[in-house]
């Protein structure tokens, strides 16, 4: 990929938020060049906006000196939406299927999940782990490019509406009630290793036996994705799964070394 790859629409029409974009990079290694610049800039625009800035400059300017205001951007540009148990028959699906085809080949499994947000999905995962007797034997770390993001997951602490999809026996044995919150066991929280990383940017870890990235390569632009996805079919051991969206199916795995498992999982070659 191009070091200064910027899409053409901005090259021509927006110099202001050219230079926002190189300045971020420059700053921050985080490259908005490499989402759909439509709904990034869409989604900067309001915030922008909402603070009272005219330009994107000044609003750089602005949140280089304003940790608060940087951290803001950093949450509205990776959009910390989550739930415990999301699309739960793809939850079913990893915990009687996919896991126990993963013990056949390894009794200690290696599980990332990259872009974790808040910490709704690795914690899902710990979850289910833990109901399978594999909490102890298993190494399981998540990655988010937001401090703020990691800082609540590692707190614990979320809404009752997050965990609506949960089943009520799990939520009953994983979560206490800290009205008008919920707080996440210590078990899981122990058993969760939470680190800061920029997937576009950052190299991997290897020989993992599930990655699971779910409802983040929306934003990325296609030539972003496509990288992407190779560094994820690396970073798996063969044998291993990538666990997607429900609105991320791969066309083409082939190309990254996959095979389509059952659906959103792409088992690697």
């Amino acid at each position: 990929m191009q070091d200064n790859y910027i899409p053409e629409a901005v090259q021509e029409n927006d110099p202001d938020y050219l230079g926002f974009i190189r300045s971020v990079k420059q700053s921050t290694g985080i490259d908005l060049a490499l989402y759909k610049e439509a709904q990034m800039k869409r989604r900067l625009t309001t915030l922008r906006n909402k603070n009272g800035f005219e330009t994107f400059s000044a609003f750089y300017t602005a949140m280089t000196a304003d940790k608060k205001l940087f951290y803001e951007f950093l949450d509205r540009m990776t959009i910390n939406v989550s739930e415990f148990w999301r699309n739960p028959n793809r939850w079913e699906v990893l915990r009687d299927s996919v896991i126990p085809e993963l013990l056949k080949t390894n009794n200690r499994l290696k599980i990332w999940s990259a872009a974790c947000s808040t910490g709704e999905e690795p914690y899902t995962i710990a979850m289910i782990l833990s109901d399978l007797g594999l909490l102890a034997s298993s190494s399981l770390t998540a990655s988010d490019i937001d401090d703020g993001a990691l800082l609540k997951a590692q707190e614990g602490l979320y809404v009752d509406r997050s965990i609506k999809d949960v089943p009520p026996d799990v939520a009953s044995r994983y979560f206490t009630n800290e009205a008008p919150m919920l707080r996440v066991s210590d078990q899981l929280k122990k058993a969760v290793k939470f680190k800061k990383q920029n997937l576009l940017l950052d190299s991997f870890e290897a020989n993992h036996d599930l990655i699971v990235c779910r409802n983040v390569m929306i934003y990325f632009t296609e030539e972003a994705k496509s990288d992407l996805y190779l560094k994820f079919s690396k970073a798996l051991r063969p044998g291993g799964m990538l666990f997607v969206g429900s609105t991320e199916q791969i066309f083409s795995p082939a190309r990254y070394g996959f095979e389509a498992a059952e659906t959103f999982f792409y088992r690697k070659l």
